[in-house]
């Protein structure tokens, strides 16, 4: 079989597996490395050059320096400007959006909607807004904003290293910004005049001293001892919490019972499995007596298994002992324990009336000692909303497998999941990106924690307005790498390194933050699909499929045939990751490029912009997914804005490249 028709299988294979989801993108793009070296498409000694290669290096940089704005407190100063914003929901949407797009041209998209998604959370429930109209407007300017300069997105970092690759120069950091910045401001434009309109209202109105009913949660309740709602039966829970809170499973004894199928009284001990919002979980305490969150059993069990995790098999403990020296000693210590018991039962006899009731008000001293050890101590603790991001440690894990308790101080209140309705014990839930989860932890230790996890808060965070000589130094650092690479003194990967280096080393930002800032799985993508793609052209098939699409539309007229190259690489990236998509499409337009016998720049600009703007799906981009859990949007949601965004976009930047760019 020719080397150009097994690209053809081992692509279509790749797409269907990051279109399927079952295996995360950086595992399927490793796969299809790999095949293409067992295949023979890659030769072995090239297979893992992808991970010098300049994009992977300035990705890393980019993300590092990104993160230094944060810890800087760059952002915060501008953020803390836009909560001044009145209550008109045109000035909300331009100020949010403008700012968006305006941070995404010099820092990653996906960490600018993060640093902003809890200012919107609290612009919504300030001024009583449905935060559904703000936060799909939010990530449709991230993406927007990342169009503008050559480090806004991954796609316009992979387009300049392949044109430098081909013909020798490098697109510099604002030669995107002619076209890009002309699509943000139509894109801006029509989101704030007019798309917001097409955005679903998915949440009722947000109040000002509760949380949002982002979804209805998955919570488990376990029933005390002091619990009103002991022996009361699943009917008269409902009735006395007004049908307000569905009961779905009453789990007794480690043995689950639908609810439908449960027809005792509850006991204690039992653990109740409900759906209910952040608003009626207060509802629920006051009513039933129980207590959400992770009880006492539960949190000495991790102990339990953390203790016996960190005692080695085969260690002898200080009274281990073997041979017969052991058993005689077993001997004399049983002996004793026989006089001592005796002694006590004598002592019992003879003790009188007086003696007997110490010993019971003992008794009952004891057990109020063991239920106050046993409780689970609130005092101090404060719940938080926060979304699971996609690269989350929490990610494909459970609670169980991460022990939250013990490792992180956290307790697991309740999970939200949209479009599914959760069952399972809290315990054992799988976490996905885009998952709403309350947790319950010490106040000063939950951003931290949650930024160990993967996690992005909700609620409103104390803006960091940082220290000013650090938010002049981090601004400093990066003008000076931008010079650099404007003048053509370094390249774009060794300026913006050197700057996050610098970055790290004066301490502006821990070197943990640096390395916890670096997206491992999106490196692993770039890395793995940059060989991969270049199989595509070296083996013919690049080729193969221009010269097809030449036969097809030969007699179009050039804005026809961009148009068409534009459509297919923006559907591509609403499927797979704008990354692979701008990989896999920018061959394609250098062979159609070289069968017009045109310049090559036009039509990587399409590619660049178009891989970037994946607004159909929550799936096609790592900013839809952030919001999709918060606002509690539908995967059905997003084209309802998304497809005019798309026809707006493709309409306005085709005509721009051409005149720009021309052919």
């Amino acid at each position: 079989m020719a080397e150009s028709y097994q690209v053809f299988i081992l692509l279509g294979v790749t797409l269907a597996a990051f279109v399927w989801g079952r295996f995360r993108f950086d595992l399927v793009a490793l796969a299809a490395l790999l095949a293409s070296v067992l295949l023979g498409l890659v030769p072995a000694d090239e297979a893992f050059m992808g991970f010098s290669h300049p994009a992977v290096i300035t990705v890393a940089a980019v993300l590092v320096l990104s993160r230094g704005f944060e810890c800087a407190g760059v952002v915060d100063v501008i953020a803390a400007q836009v909560l001044k914003v009145g209550d008109r929901q045109f000035l909300q949407l331009l100020a949010l959006t403008t700012l968006v797009a305006a941070l995404s041209s010099f820092m990653n998209n996906v960490g600018a909607l993060a640093l902003l998604l809890p200012v919107a959370m609290r612009i919504a429930r300030e001024h009583d807004t449905p935060p559904s109209l703000l936060l799909m407007p939010l990530a449709f300017g991230s993406l927007l904003g990342g169009l503008t300069t050559l480090i806004g997105t991954p796609p316009n970092i992979i387009i300049s290293s392949y044109r430098a690759a081909i013909s020798g120069e490098r697109f510099t950091m604002f030669d995107f910004s002619p076209v890009g910045v002309v699509v943000a401001l139509a894109g801006v434009a029509f989101i704030v005049l007019l798309g917001w309109r097409l955005v679903p209202r998915r949440t009722g109105k947000a109040s000002v001293d509760a949380m949002f009913d982002t979804a209805a949660y998955l919570v488990e309740v376990q029933v005390g001892e002091k619990a009103n709602a002991l022996g009361w039966s699943l009917y008269e829970f409902r009735r006395k919490l007004d049908d307000n809170i569905p009961v779905l499973a009453v789990v007794r004894d480690e043995q689950r019972f639908a609810a439908h199928a449960f027809h005792g009284t509850l006991r204690e001990g039992d653990i109740l499995l409900l759906e209910a919002g952040p608003d009626e979980l207060a509802l629920l305490e006051d009513k039933t007596g129980l207590k959400v969150g992770l009880t006492a059993a539960e949190q000495k069990g991790e102990e339990a298994d953390d203790d016996a995790q960190e005692a080695p098999d085969g260690e002898e403990g200080p009274e281990d002992r073997t041979g017969e020296s052991s058993e005689h000693d077993e001997q004399l210590e049983a002996q004793q324990r026989g006089r001592h018991l005796a002694q006590q039962a004598r002592e019992v006899v003879a003790c009188d009336e007086k003696a007997a009731e110490q010993e019971q008000q003992l008794q009952q001293a004891r057990k109020q000692a063991k239920d106050d050890k046993d409780a689970v101590d609130t005092e101090g603790l404060h719940l938080i909303e926060a979304v699971v991001r996609n690269d989350a440690l929490l990610s494909g894990r459970s609670a169980s497998e991460l022990r939250l308790f013990t490792q992180y101080g956290l307790h697991l209140v309740a999970v939200a999941r949209d479009g599914a309705r959760l069952r399972q014990r809290l315990r054992d839930i799988r976490f996905r990106p885009g998952d709403v989860v309350l947790f319950q932890g010490e106040a000063e230790e939950l951003g931290e924690k949650l930024a160990m996890l993967g996690c992005l808060p909700l609620a409103d965070r104390n803006l960091n307005l940082g220290q000013p000589r650090q938010v002049v130094l981090s601004v400093a650092i990066f003008a000076a790498a931008i010079v650099a690479m404007l003048f053509d003194l370094l390249p774009a990967a060794v300026a913006l390194a050197l700057a996050a280096l610098v970055t790290v080393s004066i301490g502006i930002m821990p070197l943990r933050e640096a390395y916890r800032a670096i997206d491992g799985p999106v490196l692993i993508l770039l890395a793995a699909m940059i060989p991969v793609g270049q199989s595509l052209e070296t083996s013919g098939g690049a080729k193969l499929v221009a010269d097809g699409l030449l036969v097809l539309g030969g007699t179009w007229p050039p804005v026809l045939v961009l148009g068409g190259l534009f459509l297919c690489s923006m559907l591509l990236s609403n499927v797979i990751n704008n990354a692979a998509a701008a990989l896999l499409m920018a061959p394609i337009a250098a062979s159609l490029a070289r069968g017009f016998d045109a310049s090559l720049d036009p039509f990587l600009m399409v590619v660049a912009v178009s891989a970037s703007c994946a607004f159909l799906t929550p799936i096609g981009h790592q900013s839809n997914t952030l919001v999709m859990g918060p606002a509690g949007y539908h995967f059905g949601d997003y084209w309802r804005l998304g497809l005019p965004m798309s026809l707006l976009v493709m309409l306005v930047a085709v005509p721009m490249i051409m005149m720009v760019w021309p052919l």
